[in-house]
C-alpha cells in the first residue's frame, strides 16, 4: 500500500465536527431516548458475594405507585450459550439460585418511571443462604498455559466445563535460560510490584433500551462496538442476529467498560420480550461497579540481569491477577516482553479465582500494567549501574521485535527519546537534588509502548452530483474526535473541502466496522474510508478522466457515485495484536519525562511538569491527537497517585461504589506545563493511511516515571500503586 503524507488536510488541527451537537445538547445518548409505553428497569443485586438465593419477597412494593412487575429467574428464559469474544460474562445471571458475587442480578423491577423503580428497588427483600466469600489470597490459582511464543489474537477454550477468555494475551514465552543468566549477571535487580483493582467510571453510565416488533429487536445501547451486540443477543435469546438493530451514535466514555456485551444488556432485551413493552435500563454509578467489570488487581514479580555495560542478559516476569469464580480474564502484563533486546526471557501468568464479577480490559490494558514493573525495574537497574536511565534504554534498544526477529512496521523511538529529552531538558537537569520551600524536587522518565490491535473495517463513501460527500460507517462517537478524522481523510483523498463532507454513523444499518477501543478505530475505519474514496475515484474514472471528482461527476448524468472500502487483515483474521500475519511487528512507542515535588513531612506529591514524546505513525489531526495524549497523561497521574477500588476484606463487596470515595485528578492536580510531541512518521504497514494507535500509549510508563521521580526527590522506592501520602510517609519513615 502507498501513503502520501504531503497533503495538508490530514494532520491539520481541525475542530470536531460533532462538537456543536454536544455543546448545544442536540447529541442524543442512549438514555436520552423515550419510546411510547416504555417501562423503566432497575436491577436488584445479590446482597452477598457467595451463596444461594432462597427467597425474593416483593410484598412491600404494593405501596409504590408506578411499579408494574418484578421479574425473577422464574420469569427468565433459559439463555443459550454465547460466544466468548463478544460477551464479557459468559455465565449469564438469573438462571439458577447460585450467587457468585455481590451485586449479581437476581431480580428486575419494572415501572412507569425511574423514580418508581428506584424507590422500589431497596424494598425488594432478598434472602440468601450465604457462604463465606473467597477473598484475595485465598482463591484457587490457575496457571494460564499457551503455545510458547504465541502472541497474536485472543483465544477461547473450555476446560472442566468452564469457559474462559484470554484477550489479547498469547501465552508464556521462554527464550534461552533466564534462571542461569540471572545467576551469572554482573548486576541483578528485582522485586514485586502491585497494582490495585480499578473501575472505569465513565461520565455516562451504561444504558440500554430494548424494543421488540415481533422477532425484530432494536437496541439503543451505550457501547463502544455496535457489531458485538447482535451475535450475543442472538445466541442468548435464540433469534437471528440479522433481526437485531443497534442504535448508538454517541457514547459518553467507556475506557473498555462498554467494549463487550454485559448481562444487563441481555436482561433488558429479555425483560422487554417478557412484558411486551419497551424497557429502559440505565445503570446507576453503584450498578456500574458490579455490572460492567473492572481492571483486576495484579501482582508482578520481575527480575532483570545485566552485564557491566548495562546490556540486559535476562528478564524474568511472572504476573498474577484476580478473576471471577466463573469467568477468566487475564491481564497480559507480560506483553511488554518485546520492548528491549534481551537474550534470555521467561514470562508467565496465572489467575486467582475469588468472589467477584468478571474483570475486563481497561484503558492501557496489558502494557499499561506491565510497564509499571518493567520500567520501574529499568530505573532501579540504571541506578545500580550508575547509568543515566535514558542511556540504559538506548543501550538495550530493540531494532527488531526481539522474540520473533520480525522487523518493525515503523519505529522512531530513538527520535522520540531525543526530542523528549530536549524538550524536557533531561540532560541539563540538576543531579544533586533541589528544594522549593518545603518541597523536594525530583525527575524521572520511562519508555511508553502499546501493541497495535487491529480489526477489519468497513465504510461507504457517496459523492453526490452537487459535490457533497457522505461517509457511512457504523462507528461510535466516544469523545475522541474520530468523526472529524474520518472527514479529513475523505476530504484529503477526494480533494474536496472539509465542509462538503458529512458522516453518518452509529446505526447498525450502516456498514459494520470495528470498535472504538484499543486505540484501533482510526486504523481500521480510517483505512476503510480511504479505501472507499480510492474505489470511488476508480469507479468515477470509468465515466470521466477529469482529475477533480466534483468536475468529473458534473460531466456525467449520475445522481451519485459510491465507493465501498474494506480494510482487511491478513488471512481474514477477525483481530490481530502486534502485527498478526502481516510479517511485521506493529507497536506505538514513546517516552515520558516528569518532574514532581514531594513534601516529606506531609507525604504530599505534586506534578510540576511533564513531557511526552511519541512515535505513533501518521498523525491525522494534531488537535485531537494532542487532546487524547493529555487525557492519557492525566489518566495515568490518577492511576499512579490516587485511584483504587477497595474490596471489603470480610464481605468481598466493592466499597464506595461512587465517586465520593474514589479520587480522580481534578484541574488543580494537573499543571498547564504539559508538552505533547509527535515525531514525523508514516507507517506504511500498519494501516492504509499510515497511522497507528494514539489514544492509550500516552497512559503507559507514566507511573514508573513518577515513582522514579519520587526516588530522585526523597530517596525511597515505591512498588505499590497508588503512591498515596500514607505510603509515602511510611516509606520515608523506614529509611
Amino acid at each position: 500500500m502507498t501513503v502520501d503524507n504531503d497533503r495538508s488536510i490530514v494532520g491539520a488541527p481541525l475542530p470536531r465536527v460533532e462538537g456543536p451537537a454536544k455543546v448545544t445538547g442536540a447529541a442524543k445518548y442512549s438514555a436520552d431516548n423515550e419510546l411510547p409505553g416504555m417501562l423503566h428497569a432497575a436491577i436488584v443485586g445479590a446482597p452477598v458475594a457467595r451463596g444461594r438465593l432462597v427467597q425474593i419477597d416483593t410484598t412491600a412494593l404494593a405501596a409504590v405507585e408506578g411499579v408494574v412487575r418484578v421479574l425473577t429467574r422464574e420469569d427468565m428464559p433459559t439463555f443459550g450459550a454465547v460466544h466468548a469474544f463478544q460477551a464479557a460474562a459468559l455465565d449469564l445471571p438469573m438462571q439458577s439460585d447460585e450467587i457468585h458475587f455481590e451485586g449479581e442480578p437476581v431480580a428486575i423491577v419494572l415501572g412507569t418511571s425511574l423514580q418508581a423503580v428506584e424507590q422500589a428497588r431497596p424494598l425488594v427483600r432478598v434472602r440468601c443462604a450465604a457462604q463465606p466469600p473467597i477473598l484475595p489470597g485465598h482463591g484457587e490459582r490457575e496457571v494460564i498455559a499457551g503455545e510458547e511464543g504465541e502472541r497474536d489474537g485472543g483465544s477461547v477454550g473450555e476446560e472442566g466445563g468452564m469457559t474462559w477468555m484470554v484477550w489479547p494475551y498469547g501465552g508464556p514465552v521462554r527464550i534461552g535460560d533466564a534462571a542461569a543468566s540471572l545467576e551469572t549477571s554482573h548486576t541483578r535487580v528485582g522485586g514485586t510490584w502491585t497494582h490495585p483493582s480499578r473501575h472505569h467510571n465513565p461520565m455516562e453510565t451504561s444504558s440500554t433500551i430494548a424494543h421488540w416488533d415481533g422477532d425484530v429487536l432494536t437496541m439503543w445501547d451505550s457501547v463502544q462496538a455496535s457489531f458485538v451486540v447482535p451475535p450475543v443477543l442472538a445466541d442468548a435469546l435464540g433469534i437471528d442476529p440479522g433481526n437485531v438493530t443497534v442504535v448508538s451514535p454517541h457514547t459518553g466514555g467507556g475506557f473498555g467498560a462498554k467494549g463487550w456485551v454485559w448481562p444487563h444488556q441481555v436482561l433488558t432485551a429479555a425483560a422487554a420480550r417478557i412484558v411486551g413493552r419497551p424497557v429502559k435500563l440505565h445503570l446507576t454509578r453503584a450498578d456500574q461497579y458490579t455490572s460492567t467489570g473492572f481492571q483486576p488487581a495484579l501482582t508482578q514479580h520481575l527480575e532483570l540481569g545485566a552485564d557491566s555495560s548495562g546490556r540486559l542478559t535476562a528478564t524474568r516476569h511472572h504476573v498474577s491477577n484476580i478473576t471471577g469464580l466463573t469467568e477468566t480474564y487475564v491481564e497480559g502484563a507480560t506483553e511488554v516482553k518485546d520492548l528491549y533486546a534481551c537474550p534470555a526471557l521467561d514470562t508467565g501468568q496465572d489467575v486467582e479465582r475469588i468472589s467477584v464479577g468478571a474483570p475486563t480490559p481497561m484503558r492501557t490494558t496489558n502494557e499499561g500494567c506491565g510497564l509499571w514493573a518493567l520500567e520501574s525495574a529499568m530505573n532501579e537497574l540504571a541506578h545500580e549501574l550508575n547509568i543515566d536511565p535514558l542511556e540504559l534504554r538506548l543501550r538495550n534498544y530493540a531494532d527488531r521485535e526481539p522474540t520473533t526477529e520480525r522487523p518493525w512496521s515503523s519505529k522512531r523511538l530513538r527520535e522520540a527519546y531525543a526530542d523528549g529529552a530536549r524538550l524536557f531538558g533531561w540532560y541539563d537537569r540538576p543531579r544533586d537534588g533541589r528544594t522549593d520551600g518545603p518541597w523536594r524536587i525530583g525527575t524521572g522518565m520511562a519508555t511508553c509502548t502499546m501493541g497495535q490491535v487491529r480489526f477489519p473495517g468497513n465504510a461507504r463513501v457517496r459523492l453526490a452530483r452537487d459535490g457533497s460527500v457522505r461517509i457511512e460507517t457504523d462507528i461510535q462517537d466516544i469523545g475522541t474526535g474520530l468523526q472529524t478524522v474520518l472527514t479529513q481523510i475523505a476530504a484529503d483523498e477526494l480533494d474536496v473541502p472539509v465542509g462538503d463532507v458529512s458522516v453518518a454513523w452509529g446505526h447498525s444499518d450502516l456498514p459494520s466496522t470495528g470498535p472504538v477501543y484499543a486505540s484501533s478505530a482510526t486504523v481500521h475505519t480510517g483505512s476503510a474510508v480511504a479505501l472507499a474514496c480510492r474505489e470511488l475515484r476508480k469507479n468515477l474514472s470509468e465515466y470521466s478522466d477529469t482529475p477533480s471528482v466534483t468536475d468529473a461527476i458534473a460531466e456525467t448524468d449520475l445522481a451519485e457515485i459510491v465507493g465501498e472500502g474494506k480494510f482487511g487483515l491478513e488471512g481474514n483474521a477477525p483481530i490481530d495484536v502486534g502485527g498478526g500475519d502481516s510479517g511485521y511487528a506493529i507497536r506505538s512507542f514513546g517516552a515520558v519525562f516528569v518532574e514532581v515535588a514531594v513534601d516529606p513531612e506531609l507525604g504530599l506529591l505534586r506534578l510540576r511538569r511533564m513531557v511526552g514524546s511519541y512515535s505513533c505513525g501518521r498523525i491525522m489531526n494534531e488537535r485531537t491527537a494532542r487532546a487524547q495524549m493529555i487525557g492519557s497523561l492525566t489518566w495515568a497521574w490518577g492511576k499512579a497517585t490516587m485511584e483504587r477500588s477497595e474490596l471489603d476484606p470480610a464481605t468481598a463487596r466493592w466499597l464506595s461504589k461512587n465517586l465520593t470515595g474514589v479520587h480522580v485528578p481534578a484541574n488543580a492536580d494537573i499543571p498547564a506545563d504539559i508538552i505533547v510531541h509527535f515525531v514525523d512518521e508514516v507507517d506504511p504497514h500498519a494501516s492504509a493511511i499510515g497511522a497507528r494507535g494514539v489514544g492509550e500509549v500516552g497512559a503507559t510508563g507514566v507511573d514508573a516515571a513518577i515513582a522514579d521521580a519520587v526516588f530522585d526527590a526523597v530517596g525511597v522506592r515505591i512498588r505499590d500503586l497508588p503512591i498515596t501520602p500514607k505510603r509515602l510517609l511510611t516509606a520515608i519513615g523506614e529509611t
